[in-house]
C-alpha cells in the first residue's frame, strides 16, 4: 500500500509540473505573438522634387536589401507616384526598369506620334511655324506645357490590377498623397479616389502640367502646400518614420535659370520653414545629393537613382536594425487586355459621342489592349480640343465600363503664321485664321492667305463626325508665272513656233464638297464633287491668242489615304499611300476639244532606318487616263522640287519644273538620308520615269526609263520648317538644276 501511495504522489507531482510547463509554453507563445503584433509600424515618407524624385528608387533598393517591411507610405508629387506604385507591390528594381524605359521627352511634353494625327492635324502641324491662340480678342497662354496624358496613361497601365479600388488603405501597403486645390490653395490629403488620377494631381507641377480635374475641382502639385507629408504618415499609425528628402535648399539667384527653378524656389520657401519641425518626427532622415539636378532632369535618371543608393550608405547599420522582417509583398499580375463593355463620355459640350468614338477607333463591347487605348487617347489629344483628358474603369460584371472625362478647350480662335520660299512660287508669307465650333459641334473653319510673289488662298470647312461620314468643303486658288517646257497643248504650240519653251501664266481655282470616313480603322476614304476653273495664258504666242485655256470643269472625285510616316519631310519609318480618282464629266470647253475622261493617280512609299541615323526611302507612283481626252490641260506634268503638290503637277529631280507631260506616267525613286549631326541631313536621291501618251496601253511603262535624274542634298530641320538645297542633274540632258527651299510647304 505504501508503494501505491508513493506512486500516486509521484503521479500528482508529475502532473503538476507538466501542467506548469505547458502553461509556461502557452504563455510564452502568446507573449511572442503579442510582441510580434506590437512590432513597430514603419512609415515611409517620400518628398516631391520632379526628376530628382527618382532618387527615391535608389533608396528603396537599399531599404529592401535591409529587409525592412514598410507598413505605410505617404508622398507628394514624384514621391507620390513612386510611393503609389510601391504601395501596389512594385519592387524598387522594377521601378528602376520602368523609369529607365520611359521617354524623357514624352514625360515633359506629351509627345504625340504623327501616326495619331488626322490628315487635317498633320497639315496643321506641318505648315504653320507659329500658332497664337486667342480668347476674347487676347492672346491666350496654356495653363501647362503638357496635359500629362503620357504620364497618366503609364500610371493607369501600371496600376491596372487596382483600377476598381478607391480606398488606398486596401492597397498592398496603405497609402496617401498630397495635392493642392487650385482655387483655394488648400492642402488636400488624398486617401481615396481613382489612383492614377490622384497620383497625377499630386504631380501636376505648375506651368509644366495642366491642372487635374477631380469631381469638378482642379488640383495642382501637392508640393505647393506640403512637399513632405511627415505628419500625415504619422497619423496613419506609423511608430517609426523613414523619410527620403529630395527637396532643394534655397538657391542663389545665379542658380535660378528658368521658370521651373523659380516655381521650385517659391515652393521651398514654406517647406523649408517647417522642415526642422518635421525632422523631430523623423527617425531616419535620408538626404540624397541632388544638387546638380533639376525637376526636369529625367534624361539623367540613372545617375539620380544612384544618389539614392549612395545616400543610404551612412545609415546602413540603422537600416539593418529595422530590417527584422523580410517583406513578401507581391503585386497582382499585370493584364494586357481590357474587356470594354460600355464607353461613357463626360465633360464635353462641343463634341458629339460619334466624334469621340471615331478618334478612339474602337467601339463598346470589344476587347482591346492598353496600346489601343493609349493610341485612341493620343488621337483625342492630337486634336488640341481638350485641356484635360482622363479616364477610369467601373466594374460591370466581369467587364469594364470605360469612362472618359474631358475638359473642352475654351480657346476656339487661332492666328497662325508660316514662311516659305521655293523656285516655283517664290517667296510667300502665310496668314491663317482658324475658328473651331463655328456653326456646329465638331466643326472647324480655316482660311489661309498667302501674300508674296504669287498670292494664293485656301479655305477649308470641315465637320468631323468621327466613325460616321464626315463632311467638308474646300476652296483654293493657286497661281504662278514661269518659263515652261510644256504648252498644255500636247506641245503643238511650241512646234508651231519652233520653240523649246514658252512663258506661261497659270491660275486655277478648285472648289470641292466631299464626304469621308475611316475604313478598317486605318485608311481615310472619301468621295465628292469638284468644280475647277483653269486660266492659262502665254506671252509667247505671237499673233495667236494668248489664252491657252479658260474653262470650268466639273468632276466626281474619290480618294484613299494612309500615312504612318513619323515625319513628313525627313521620315525615318512608316508607310505612305494616296490614291485619287477624278472623273471629269462636264466642261465649259473654251478650246472646243473637251471629251469626258477619268484620271487615276496613286503614290506609295516606304521608309526604314538603319543604325538610327541612316534611312532609305523607296517610292513608286503613277497615273493614267481613261477616255479620248483630246484636251491636254489635265495632263500629268513632271519636274522640279521643293513646292507644295497641287493638281497634277509632280516633282522630278534632274529636270526643271514643267519639263515633261503626258496623259499617263510611272515614276520610281530611291532616297538615302543620313543625319550627321542632330537635325542636319545629307541625302542622295535617284528617280526614274516614263511619261507620255497611253503608256499603259502599249507596254511602255515597264520599258527602260526614258527619263532619269539624280540629286545630292542638304537639309536642316528648323522651327519654320525644313531648309533644303538639292543639286540635281540628268544624264539625258546633261543639265544641272539647283533647287532651294525654306520653310514648310504651302
Amino acid at each position: 500500500m505504501p508503494n501505491l501511495k508513493s506512486a500516486s504522489r509521484l503521479a500528482s507531482i508529475f502532473s503538476y509540473y507538466l501542467g506548469f510547463i505547458t502553461y509556461l509554453i502557452l504563455f510564452n507563445t502568446t507573449l511572442s505573438a503579442q510582441e510580434l503584433n506590437k512590432k513597430p509600424k514603419i512609415g515611409l515618407v517620400l518628398s516631391g522634387g520632379g526628376a530628382k524624385g527618382l532618387a527615391h528608387i535608389g533608396a528603396l533598393k537599399e531599404i529592401e536589401r535591409a529587409g525592412i517591411k514598410i507598413d505605410y507610405i505617404g508622398g507628394t508629387s514624384m514621391g507620390a507616384i513612386i510611393g503609389g506604385l510601391y504601395a501596389c507591390g512594385y519592387t524598387a528594381h522594377e521601378l528602376d526598369s520602368i523609369f529607365s524605359e520611359t521617354d524623357p521627352d514624352s514625360i515633359l511634353r506629351d509627345r504625340i506620334p504623327r501616326d495619331n494625327q488626322t490628315f487635317y492635324e498633320k497639315y496643321n502641324n506641318e505648315v504653320y511655324a507659329v500658332t497664337l491662340p486667342f480668347q476674347k480678342l487676347k492672346i491666350s497662354v496654356p495653363k501647362g506645357i503638357s496635359k500629362g496624358l503620357y504620364n497618366f496613361n503609364l500610371i493607369s497601365k501600371l496600376t491596372h490590377p487596382y483600377r476598381h479600388i478607391t480606398d488606398f488603405s486596401l492597397l498592398k501597403i496603405p497609402f496617401l498623397c498630397i495635392t493642392t486645390d487650385l482655387e483655394t490653395g488648400q492642402e488636400i490629403v488624398l486617401k481615396k479616389g481613382i489612383l492614377p488620377l490622384c497620383l497625377s494631381a499630386s504631380g501636376a507641377f505648375p506651368s509644366l502640367y495642366s491642372p487635374v480635374q477631380i469631381d469638378n475641382r482642379f488640383y495642382i502639385d501637392g508640393g505647393v502646400t506640403n512637399n513632405f507629408p511627415v505628419e500625415e504618415v504619422k497619423k496613419m499609425g506609423a511608430d517609426i518614420i523613414i523619410a527620403i528628402d529630395v527637396q532643394d535648399n534655397l538657391k542663389n539667384i545665379d542658380d535660378i535659370s528658368g521658370a521651373t527653378d523659380v516655381l521650385s524656389q517659391i515652393s521651398n520657401f514654406s517647406t523649408l520653414q517647417s522642415i526642422e519641425k518635421k525632422k523631430q518626427l523623423i527617425d531616419l532622415y535620408i538626404k540624397p545629393n541632388i544638387k546638380p539636378y533639376s525637376v526636369i532632369s529625367f534624361e539623367e535618371g540613372k545617375e539620380i537613382i544612384q544618389t539614392g543608393v549612395d545616400a543610404c550608405k551612412p545609415h546602413w547599420e540603422k537600416l539593418k536594425t529595422l530590417g527584422i522582417h523580410i517583406p513578401s509583398v507581391t503585386k497582382k499580375e499585370k493584364e494586357n487586355t481590357l474587356d470594354i463593355n460600355g464607353i461613357g463620355i463626360e465633360g464635353s459640350k462641343n463634341y458629339t459621342r460619334s466624334y469621340f468614338l471615331g478618334k478612339l477607333r474602337f467601339l463598346p463591347e470589344n476587347k482591346i489592349t492598353y496600346n489601343q487605348l493609349h493610341s485612341g487617347l493620343n488621337n483625342l489629344n492630337a486634336t488640341q480640343n481638350f485641356t484635360s483628358i482622363t479616364y477610369q474603369f467601373i466594374k460591370n460584371n466581369n467587364k469594364d465600363d470605360l469612362i472618359i472625362n474631358v475638359v473642352d478647350n475654351p480657346i476656339k480662335t487661332y492666328l497662325k503664321l508660316g514662311l516659305h520660299y521655293d523656285n516655283i512660287f517664290k517667296s510667300g508669307i502665310l496668314f491663317n485664321v482658324t475658328q473651331k465650333n463655328l456653326i456646329f459641334k465638331n466643326d472647324v473653319a480655316s482660311l489661309d492667305l498667302i501674300l508674296g510673289d504669287n498670292t494664293r488662298f485656301n479655305l477649308d470647312y470641315y465637320i468631323d463626325n468621327g466613325y460616321r461620314w464626315s463632311f467638308g468643303i474646300k476652296s483654293n486658288y493657286d497661281q504662278f508665272s514661269r518659263t515652261s517646257l510644256v504648252d498644255f497643248k500636247g506641245n503643238k504650240l511650241m512646234n508651231h513656233f519652233n520653240r523649246n519653251s514658252i512663258d506661261i501664266n497659270y491660275k486655277s481655282v478648285s472648289n470641292k464638297t466631299y464626304l469621308q470616313t475611316i475604313f478598317a480603322q486605318k485608311f481615310l476614304i472619301g468621295a465628292g464633287i469638284e468644280h475647277k476653273y483653269i486660266d492659262i495664258t502665254s506671252n509667247s504666242t505671237g499673233s495667236l491668242s494668248p489664252q491657252l485655256d479658260k474653262s470650268h470643269y466639273l468632276s466626281a472625285i474619290g480618294f484613299m489615304r494612309f500615312d504612318s510616316f513619323d515625319n513628313k519631310y525627313f521620315p525615318k519609318s512608316g508607310w505612305y499611300f494616296f490614291g485619287d480618282i477624278n472623273s471629269i464629266f462636264h466642261s465649259s470647253n473654251y478650246s472646243g476639244d473637251f471629251e469626258k475622261a477619268s484620271l487615276f493617280m496613286a503614290d506609295m512609299a516606304y521608309v526604314k532606318t538603319f543604325w538610327n541615323h541612316f534611312s532609305i526611302k523607296i517610292q513608286s507612283e503613277g497615273g493614267f487616263t481613261i477616255g479620248k481626252k483630246l484636251n491636254n490641260i489635265n495632263d500629268f506634268v513632271l519636274g522640279g522640287y521643293g513646292f507644295h503638290h497641287f493638281g497634277n503637277f509632280r516633282p522630278f529631280l534632274g529636270y526643271d519644273f514643267l519639263s515633261k507631260s503626258g496623259d499617263s506616267y510611272v515614276k520610281g525613286s530611291l532616297s538615302c538620308d543620313y543625319i550627321f549631326y542632330k537635325k542636319h541631313h545629307l541625302n542622295f536621291t535617284a528617280n526614274f520615269s516614263n511619261v507620255g501618251k497611253k503608256i499603259f496601253n502599249n507596254g511602255e511603262w515597264i520599258t527602260k526609263p526614258d527619263y532619269t535624274g539624280y540629286a545630292l542634298g542638304y537639309g536642316l530641320e528648323t522651327l519654320i520648317g525644313p531648309i533644303e538645297i538639292k543639286h540635281s542633274w540628268s544624264p539625258e540632258t546633261t543639265n544641272h538644276y539647283t533647287f532651294f527651299s525654306v520653310g514648310f510647304y504651302f
